[in-house]
């Protein structure tokens, strides 16, 4: 693909709420599985109530969640969802869960995009700090949350996927 198609694509991308159990939803958290069994050692256990945690991502629907799709003209290209954590012994926060874009488009600010929309729903929800996990072989997603801001800190769940956590404290939009 030519810089200016690149360009074109770009121009032509957007982000909407999505409902998590809608068919483009779906397809998107499906890509996302079929990417991370590809690059996980040892793949990704996409079960329902498996070590992936693959279970239909309910809790990531308004009012207390987000789920937002990427879409290229008709097409969806990406993915993300946000899920409120209000733990008892620790602050409230919004968890981005499933982030996901399409091999081809990387590079293209679709990520930060779909990042952004997050970070605004959850100031939607009525929460400032954000926190996600990641695995090591994810090192182009971990540049990005990096270069937005998220800094590494200790381990905050129990995901056996997880090799990094970070967060990030939200100012004003």
């Amino acid at each position: 693909m030519d810089k200016a198609e690149r360009r074109r694509l770009a121009a032509a991308l957007t982000i909407v709420d999505a409902v998590p159990t809608d068919p483009d939803s779906r397809w998107c958290r499906d890509r996302y599985f079929d990417e991370l069994d590809a690059r996980f050692e040892g793949g990704f256990d996409r079960d329902p109530g498996g070590a992936g945690g693959a279970d239909g991502d309910a809790d990531m629907a308004p009012p207390a969640g987000r789920f937002v799709l990427a879409f290229v003209a008709d097409r969806p290209v990406g993915c993300g969802g946000l899920v409120a954590r209000r733990p008892d012994n620790g602050p409230a926060f919004a968890e981005i869960k499933r982030m996901w874009v399409d091999d081809s488009l990387r590079g293209l600010g679709i990520g930060y995009r779909i990042l952004d929309a997050l970070e605004a729903g959850a100031r939607e929800i009525g929460l400032d700090l954000v926190r996600l996990d990641s695995n090591r072989s994810l090192a182009e997603a971990h540049t990005l949350y990096r270069r937005c801001g998220y800094t590494e800190i200790p381990r905050y769940n129990d995901n056996p996927y997880a090799d990094f956590w970070f967060e990030k404290r939200l100012g004003q939009p």
